[in-house]
């Protein structure tokens, strides 16, 4: 299987099991596993924050920084296709206890006019917005990137309403590999911020929670709320203390995107969207379940993202001689639904 249906499904590198073999370990729950201490302490300073928590998954972290920001009752803002709306199995209602409102945007990117008339202020009757995500880069856009100025403007719009301003930057480090910018141009703006280590960067589990001294002292009491706090998670801080020095290698997952988009132009069937990272979204001609299915036989892995829409990710465990396998794959089995459709 070639499989481009996430860039989640990348296996941990030989180094990263070295470092797992030798990794120093301790108890986490307890405040002394040192492995975990270093990644954190590394990511913090990565990304100029004073503290940093380690948790297993990128919607953990997403929903600690909700609850530690909000009270039930408040409202939270998000993009309207954005992660933490889509794929976080109604976690803001379920455990935060808070009113959803979303706004639409072009490429996920916010525009203030649009912001500014859902920053609702608390009355007697309507529950105001203390909380208010952006996400970036931007699944469900493609892998759209939100640049920095924007990234301030929209930080500032947020604070000056009364509300916290947090970054779902599960692919942040795309976004600054992209933009040939240190990450922390892309985080210093933000209340908080999430981070993942288990995508394009390749460890096998694991996101970061980064804010401060005290907002992370009040997250370290959720996570074990829900279930979030590890013993000797050591193992898996030290695959991603790999997978942090090791990410200029997403500038390739990007050039292969490219490269992947281009080739598929003009293949029946499909209009393949111009990437700007490692997502290249594709417009499909049939359901994109058939195709999906279809690809699945000849071993092509990629997932819908709409009725005639299909996601495919490149990722550091697919090569350019497995891409351009993937792609005769890819251009047969359109030949095979042209000829059906005729």
């Amino acid at each position: 299987m070639i499989d481009l249906r996430s860039d989640t499904v990348t296996r941990p590198t030989p180094a990263m099991y070295a470092a797992m073999a030798t990794a120093p370990l301790g108890d986490d729950v307890l405040g002394d596993e040192p492995t975990v201490r270093k990644l954190e302490d590394s990511v913090a300073e990565l990304l100029g924050f004073p503290s940093a928590m380690f948790v297993p998954s990128g919607t953990m972290s997403n929903q600690i920084a909700l609850m530690v920001h909000t009270r039930p009752g408040d409202a939270a803002l998000f993009e309207e296709e954005a992660h933490m709306v889509y794929y976080e199995a109604g976690a803001p209602g379920a455990l935060a206890g808070v009113v959803t409102l979303s706004y639409p945007s072009q490429g996920g990117i916010p525009d203030p006019a649009v912001v500014a008339g859902k920053l609702w202020q608390r009355t007697h009757h309507t529950p105001g917005v203390k909380f208010v995500a952006v996400e970036n880069t931007h699944n469900r856009h493609g892998g759209a990137i939100i640049p920095p100025d924007i990234l301030q403007a929209h930080a500032d719009q947020v604070r000056a309403a009364g509300a916290v301003c947090h970054l779902d930057g599960a692919r942040v480090w795309n976004a600054a590999a992209a933009l040939d910018l240190h990450p922390r141009e892309l985080t210093k703006m933000f209340d908080s911020v999430s981070v993942c280590f288990s995508k394009g960067l390749g460890a096998p589990v694991g996101s970061a929670l980064l804010g401060s001294a005290d907002f992370i002292d009040e997250a370290r009491y959720v996570r074990k709320r829900l279930g979030g706090g590890m013993r000797q998670s050591g193992l898996l801080a030290a695959a991603a203390l790999v997978a942090l020095d090791d990410r200029d290698q997403l500038t390739e997952d990007h050039r292969r995107a490219r490269t992947l988009a281009e080739a598929l132009m003009g293949t029946p069937g499909l209009t393949p969207l111009t990437p700007t990272t490692n997502i290249v979204l594709v417009d499909t001609d049939a359901p994109a379940n058939d195709w999906m299915d279809a690809l699945a036989t000849v071993g092509v892995g990629c997932v819908p993202f709409g009725s005639h829409r299909l996601r495919f990710v490149t990722h550091r465990d697919v090569d350019d001689q497995g891409l351009e396998v993937a792609l005769g794959r890819i251009k047969e089995v359109a030949a095979q639904l042209a000829q059906r459709s005729e």
